[in-house]
């Protein structure tokens, strides 16, 4: 297939909160390009974006997807992101390798807090970033608040951004309606014409002095990076259009500014200008590479993989962005070959024999390497991954036919190529199949990719609490004995324990005091291995921790004694003898960092509170303005849902790490519940 060549690119990404109408922007990006000729929409399943089937089931966007379109000369590779926190992952993994990022969001102040996280991560890797007002009609309550709200949307943006945020456009409102803009570089109206670029028209007089100061404000910003500016302002010197031009992309480009466009993109309203000021403002790749440190000198090839995808068709492919060099079709990077390359547009790929520095595109069947992992043709320093989001919900997973539990494995590992954020373990206590992620709604999409791309249906439930039990009292000189005879050699085994209990967090010991050869010492190990196996499973049907067993006597006959018989003499007396130790149940508890706005604080607390939790305290968060993060302990078994509520709490965007810490007493009305549970002793361990 023939290649057009295009001298310049421009790699962005399409982020903001779900529901903001990334996907929609998508489609008109693509439509006012020519990309496409007929927009889809999320209704009718048929956006170039979220063409999985995961993605059209639930009309949400579930994973990264990638879609090019040409625009005056320049190739413009965008990545439109989920916007759901439970799939964050794959946003910052994607976010790393592009040149700039469209922030798309609703006119509405109260939700501007759901952005905090998203500027923050982008601040924090000084990726460029643009805002996109969308939907800006329901700023417009009537034509006197247009300009009022806008104001109040960019005081809202200002408190969640540590980069000014400098308005580009100012809204023209016509009764409840929004029907163009005044683009503050030019001093240029506009009005917007449904298929059509917007039409310039003059400058209303109603709103000049809005114009006036919103212009002043953009330029004040502006003049903080540059000198010259600054002086123009101060002696009242107007600048000329170029020289704002320039001040923007230089600012926009070493990420010092946020720029706000406005616009509706169901109707196509405001994305030419969006696309000119990507293009005219936007960094090229070689500024991001320089900014990423990329020794351009060097014409070796040097790529990183964003993401990784499994596709019915042609298997395995890794979008990568290439840092330098020109790739190739059956170039080898990492010692592996490239089988493909291919530009992607959604669900569609285009075969490609070799691609450039600046391109995202993607290779087939780069076997053993992963999201995050860099490429080259030799040695090369790895570049900088996205952070590995930690794990906050789970579920216990096993196929619906047995028969498919050989192939699971395989199925698990390809799935976690595909979404590092996902995490699965064998539990050691429990012996179940453990999936982690981010959230209800993820491991879902996990599970409907198990079953249609694997054909590995699940069943599932929340994980089992790995409860322990220990004792409270010590008992001696307890007495096992195990005789059996069933014609030739019996069995004979007898033995006398003590069982103390040990400190918490101590873990299990055994010793004798054994003398005069009573219990000869090769039947002792025997002796062990009983008490082990019996503490498997304590009388409460739990793993015994923290206890302390003692072999104090016991006989044995020359000719039927064995060690297998000294073992079930073992087991025979701590089955006596644990009953009298006062067994009681223990649970694992977790040390928690809860993060959530501070004006939220209050309802975090109570969370922690109404969960049987422990709070130690809190502190404003690091780096994080107006932010606070809540230590506390936690129960395991109250953790099991508790994301869920705490996003429901924080709007969305409360998140926690945590680690084990110690294992404690359950309370006592607690544990009879449990115990009742489980059968009293079965070993379930569900709560």
């Amino acid at each position: 297939m023939s290649q057009k060549v295009i001298g310049a690119a421009r790699n962005v990404a399409i982020v903001g909160p779900y529901l903001s109408g990334k996907t929609a922007l998508l489609e008109s990006l693509l439509s006012v390009t020519g990309a496409i000729t007929r927009k889809g929409n999320a209704k009718d399943g048929n956006t170039v974006g979220d063409g999985s089937p995961e993605a059209r089931d639930r009309q949400m966007s579930v994973e990264v997807n990638a879609a090019n379109a040409e625009y005056e000369g320049v190739r413009f590779t965008f990545l439109d992101c989920p916007g759901s926190i439970e799939f964050a992952q794959e946003t910052i993994n994607a976010l790393i390798g592009v040149d700039a990022a469209v922030i798309v969001c609703e006119p509405l102040t109260d939700r501007a807090l759901t952005l905090a996280p998203l500027f923050k991560f982008l601040d924090d890797w000084e990726i460029p970033h643009l805002v996109f007002i969308n939907k800006i009609d329901r700023a417009c309550t009537d034509e006197t608040t247009c300009g009022s709200n806008f104001t109040d949307i960019l005081n809202a943006l200002k408190s969640v951004s540590s980069r000014p945020i400098v308005p580009h456009q100012y809204p023209i409102g016509k009764g409840h309606q929004i029907v163009g803009f005044i683009d503050l570089v030019t001093e240029q109206a506009y009005h917007y014409h449904p298929g059509a670029p917007a039409d310039p028209v003059p400058l209303p007089e109603h709103l000049k002095a809005e114009e006036t100061a919103a212009r002043q404000q953009m330029l004040e910003e502006l003049a903080n990076f540059d000198d010259n500016l600054l002086e123009e302002l101060l002696e009242e010197i107007n600048p000329d259009v170029e020289e704002i031009t320039r001040d923007l992309k230089m600012e926009l480009g070493a990420d010092l500014i946020v720029p706000v466009f406005i616009g509706m993109a169901e109707q196509d309203f405001g994305v030419r200008p969006l696309l000119q000021a990507l293009l005219r403002e936007a960094p090229a790749p070689e500024t991001t590479a320089d900014r990423r440190k990329v020794i351009q000198s060097d014409a070796s090839p040097l790529a990183q993989v964003l993401k990784t995808y499994y596709t019915p068709q042609g298997g395995k492919l890794s979008l990568v962005r290439i840092w330098r060099g020109t790739l190739a079709d059956g170039a080898t990077l990492n010692g592996v070959r490239v089988n493909g390359l291919y530009r992607l547009n959604g669900l569609q790929t285009q075969s490609l024999t070799t691609a450039n520095a600046g391109e995202i595109v993607a290779l087939g069947r780069l076997e053993g390497l992963k999201t995050g992992d860099t490429l080259a043709a030799g040695t090369s320093a790895a570049m900088p991954k996205a952070p590995i989001l930690p794990p906050v919900y789970a579920l216990a997973i096993a196929p619906e036919k047995r028969n498919d539990e050989v192939k699971m494995s395989a199925a698990l590992a390809k799935l976690l190529e595909e979404d590092p954020s996902l995490i699965w373990e064998q539990h050691g206590d429990t012996h179940e199949i453990i999936l982690w992620g981010q959230g209800e709604i993820h491991l879902k999409v996990a599970l409907d990719r198990l079953r249609r791309k694997y054909n590995l249906p699940m069943v599932t439930h929340l994980p089992q609490v790995p409860y322990k039990e220990t004792i409270r009292k010590p008992a001696s000189s307890i007495h096992g004995r195990y005789k059996h005879q069933s014609g030739g050699h019996g069995q004979f085994g007898d033995v006398y324990l003590d069982i103390v209990p040990q400190p918490r967090g101590e873990g299990f010991n055994f010793s004798d005091k054994i003398v005069g050869g009573v219990v000869p010492k090769q039947y002792i190990p025997g002796v062990e291995v009983g008490v082990r196996e019996y503490l498997d499973r304590g009388p409460l049907g739990f793993p015994v921790v923290d206890v302390a067993v003692t072999l104090t006597n016991g006989s044995y006959h020359s000719v039927d004694s064995s060690e297998q018989a000294f073992k079930q003499a073992a087991r025979l007396a701590m089955q006596q003898g644990m009953a009298k130790c006062e067994p009681v149940l223990l649970e694992p508890i977790a040390k928690v960092e809860i993060h959530a706005p501070s004006e939220f604080t209050s309802k975090v607390l109570q969370l922690v509170s109404g969960r049987r939790g422990q709070i130690l305290g809190y502190e404003g968060k690091a780096d994080w303005k107006g932010w606070d993060t809540v230590s506390a302990y936690l129960p395991l078994a109250e953790m099991q849902d508790s994301i869920v509520e705490l996003r429901s709490q924080t709007m969305g965007v409360g998140f926690f790490n945590w680690q084990f810490d110690r294992l404690q007493e359950v309370p006592e009305p607690l544990a009879k519940r449990v115990l009742v549970t489980n059968g009293n002793g079965n070993g379930n361990g569900k709560h």
